[in-house]
């Protein structure tokens, strides 16, 4: 039978004074007293920090040589303590790419969701997707390509890892000589194989063919196996251009011709370079020169640093170009900025066709290279393109962010957000408020067709089952999309309480830090129900808390004190809610009970009137 009661015997980390402690299992239990009591030290520099001793000492010696041993808490013995997990007051990191979707896996089922039952529009005419045949490919490659040099492609692989050697043996014995691998045709050998580490795209080379009216019935042949192999996707590349284009049996726009790859999951992922926006990279945001910090001042002259780029006036290149814009504009360096006139200011900015001969040092003429580019252009070339992080981080100087221009802010590229499920985007989607989209999924079955429906049932349970439980930890302002780093600590906390709550783990001794903080005094009741979800399942809940009504709710108090620093770290009282509410011996036992209350300041300071 296993242990009722975590036994804590003689713990005496920081200023606790060796002390004895019972927490009853599967229960929730709050651990209170005044600031610097020792509450922390006795959750989680003792509990906390035993389980995760413990954790490490499962691995193998090997493994713990990469990651140090932990030191073991001040206590004599800790008995019946099940796995940790402490959910503390912290935001959950500093990574651009982390939303609220993503760290509670809400998004991650949404995306699922998309690509199975999402319904494709053209980007391009708004229209509803068709399926292509066979025949209107071959008319469409023939009509295209007539007289061109092209190779027939069937797609492979598509952004996944692996050596794929057993695959480029299995075609080379099948007869065929080339393969495609991440946009480079190269001839297939024997034992060949590429990184397995890094992710691939893979087309075998079907045919290669000059289009002509008496070669239709070999691309026919070609197409047919190619859309086999390809699962219905075939690729055509121009031999004399880039031009790659796909066609596909799936998914395909009838007015346009654009045709959309088959949705996956990753399609709809901003972390993905198959769903991401090609511009921002996923981010929603881009770093775009500020034309006002370039010239911070225009009533100063480039004497003076009025444009901030160029810095002080020196004898080099730069400068001598700087002086045949001028002399042939016909103002000086001493002019200010606001009274350069405006075609050799935009000339300077933003670059122009004119070009300037210049006398280099050596005396050889030089055309003039910075008003065709422009020092803006020429800042975001160097942001972009730069291996130099000073250079980088020099050029970021003269910018700021602003919403990707491409994607509004939405991070996914076009194809992705012209999947659309009850006339809504994943990204729609993503900018509600959990209310609202809750509201939302509870209603889209009507929406949906027989076959949607048995096909999304199960991931429309996992989405509303993790809605319900961040609605219940008092989330429901926030938005999946939501950047991580600008949640506050409590946020964060109850974000995580939430996705603990939805993995439905059992057996575990969880740990919170003050979970109440930030939180209205009327989403308390949904707080302590859902700390309840964690006990009701099998799990024990450990809580360091002043707030009286969990203090209240809870199934054990202990109270450590009864001062601050040296003179706290005693256990002073231990014991159900109402035995320590009834005894009243205690300073908390005297606010519980109401018989000391927290005063209200008799006179406030005047607010500043911002709201």
């Amino acid at each position: 039978m296993p242990d009722e009661h975590i036994e804590i015997i003689g713990a005496a980390e920081h200023n606790l004074k060796t002390i004895d402690v019972r927490i009853p299992r599967d229960q929730l239990v709050v651990i209170t007293g005044i600031s610097g009591s020792g509450k922390s030290s006795l959750a989680f520099d003792t509990i906390y920090a035993e389980g995760q001793r413990r954790y490490m000492e499962t691995f193998s010696a090997y493994a713990r040589q990469f990651i140090g041993e932990m030191e073991r808490p001040e206590v004599e013995q800790i008995t019946g303590l099940s796995p940790v997990i402490s959910i503390e007051q912290k935001t959950t990191g500093r990574n651009p790419r982390s939303t609220v979707g993503t760290i509670t896996e809400v998004y991650d089922f949404m995306r699922l969701l998309f690509a199975r039952i999402g319904e494709a529009y053209s980007y391009a005419t708004g229209e509803r997707m068709v399926r292509y045949s066979e025949e209107q490919i071959k008319e469409k490659i023939s009509d295209e390509f007539g007289g061109k040099k092209i190779s027939i492609l069937a797609p492979l692989v598509r952004g996944r890892k692996g050596h794929y050697r057993e695959l480029f043996e299995s075609m080379r014995k099948q007869g065929y000589t080339k393969m495609r691998i991440d946009g480079e045709i190269r001839d297939l050998e024997p034992g060949m194989q590429v990184d397995r580490y890094k992710v691939h795209d893979i087309e075998l080379v079907v045919d290669r063919i000059k289009m002509s009216d008496d070669r239709l019935d070999r691309l026919n042949t070609s197409l047919q196996t190619a859309l086999k192999m390809g699962n219905g996707l075939v690729m055509v590349a121009d031999h004399d251009s880039d031009q790659l284009v796909t066609l596909s049996k799936n998914l395909m726009d009838a007015e346009s011709g654009i045709s959309y790859e088959e949705p996956s999951p990753n399609s709809f992922s901003f972390n993905s370079p198959y769903g991401a926006c090609p511009h921002c990279k996923g981010l929603g945001v881009i770093n775009k020169v500020d034309p006002e910090k370039i010239i911070p001042d225009d009533s100063k002259s480039i004497n003076d640093v009025g444009i901030a780029p160029f810095g002080e006036v020196r004898d080099n290149m730069t400068f001598k170009q700087l002086r045949a814009i001028a002399k042939k504009y016909k103002f000086t360096f001493a002019t200010p900025v606001r009274e350069i006139p405006e075609e050799a200011l935009k000339a300077i900015l933003y670059g122009g066709d004119d070009s300037f001969r210049v006398r280099s040092y050596a005396g050889h003429d030089f055309s003039y290279d910075l008003a065709q580019e422009g020092i803006i252009n020429m800042l975001e070339r160097w942001y972009d393109n730069s291996t130099s992080e000073k250079i980088r981080r020099w050029a970021e100087e003269f910018m700021t962010i602003t919403t990707c221009p491409e994607c509004d802010g939405q991070r996914l590229k076009q194809e992705s957000l012209h999947f659309k499920l009850a006339g809504k985007n994943i990204a729609d989607l993503a900018r509600m408020d959990l209310v609202a989209l809750h509201e939302w999924m509870a209603e889209v079955d009507q929406h949906l067709s027989e076959r949607q429906l048995m096909i999304a049932r199960d991931i429309l349970k996992e989405i509303r089952f993790r809605l319900d439980f961040l609605l219940h930890v008092g989330l429901d302002y926030l938005a999946l999309d939501r950047p991580a780093r600008s949640l506050s600590g409590g946020e964060s906390q109850r974000i995580r309480l939430a996705t603990q709550i939805g993995s439905q783990l059992t057996g575990i001794t969880y740990i919170l830090d003050e979970p109440s903080i930030g939180l209205h005094q009327r989403d308390n009741q949904r707080l302590i129900e859902a700390l309840r979800e964690l006990t009701d399942i099998g799990n024990t809940v450990i809580v360091v808390e002043h707030d009286r009504d969990i203090m209240l709710a809870s199934d054990y108090l202990i109270d450590l004190g009864p001062g601050a620093g040296r003179l706290g770290g005693e256990m002073v009282a231990a014991g159900k809610p109402q035995d320590i509410l009834d005894a009243s011996s205690t300073l908390t036992g005297k606010y519980l009970s109401r018989e000391k209350d927290i005063a209200l300041p008799k006179k406030r300071r005047p607010g500043s009137g911002k709201t």
